[in-house]
């Protein structure tokens, strides 16, 4: 069989179970996240601002610092402007997540970073709402595409074993955090 025809699903088994027999310790588990590449480029778009990112984070072993700075702004807090940097193993785990999916179509970001005071607000009006979010700590981003599944986005981060991954198919978003490893249905 060629490579090319070999299908999305079966690359996205090899490289499940490639991360299950070579499972990284906490201690190397972003390092070993191939998948996002020697070249890292990021793309989202916000529908709260209209802002739009188009960026190569990484390169060649090396985040690139005037693209995280890019990223950090664009992911800040929509309702009281504050901007925060943006733990970049977050962005590692969307990118090779995005890799694995295997679209060009750029994420639309609903939730990037929240302030504690953003944060309280929307857990006053829903449950789902952690007290000690990631969100705060700017390291964790809810995301969205529209030409894949909130199931195939869970499948394709869940994949990375480098993160939290929350699959939300009410809200129609996905969420990924580069905490411990876990995975919730909500």
């Amino acid at each position: 069989m060629s490579n090319s025809t070999v299908s999305r699903r079966g690359l996205l088994a090899a490289f499940a179970a490639t991360m299950i027999t070579a499972a990284p310790t906490a201690s190397n588990a972003f390092g070993f996240l191939r998948g996002a590449g020697d070249i890292r480029r990021i793309r989202m778009y916000s529908g709260r601002t209209g802002e739009s990112l188009d960026t190569v984070y990484w390169i060649e072993g090396k985040y690139v610092p005037e693209a995280l700075k890019e990223i950090n702004l664009f992911m800040r807090d929509w309702r009281t402007d504050q901007v925060t940097n943006i733990d970049p193993r977050t962005i590692d785990i969307a990118t090779a997540s995005h890799r694995l999916m295997g679209t060009n179509e750029p994420y639309m970001m609903l939730s990037g970073y929240r302030s504690p005071q953003t944060n309280a607000m929307l857990r006053s009006r829903s449950r789902g709402v952690a007290q000690n979010s990631l969100h705060i700590k700017g390291m964790a981003a809810d995301l969205r595409l529209k030409s894949r599944s909130v199931s195939q986005m869970f499948a394709a981060a869940s994949a990375c074993n480098a993160g939290g991954v929350g699959q939300y198919n009410g809200s129609n978003f996905v969420h990924m955090d580069c905490g411990q490893v876990r995975t919730w249905r909500g």
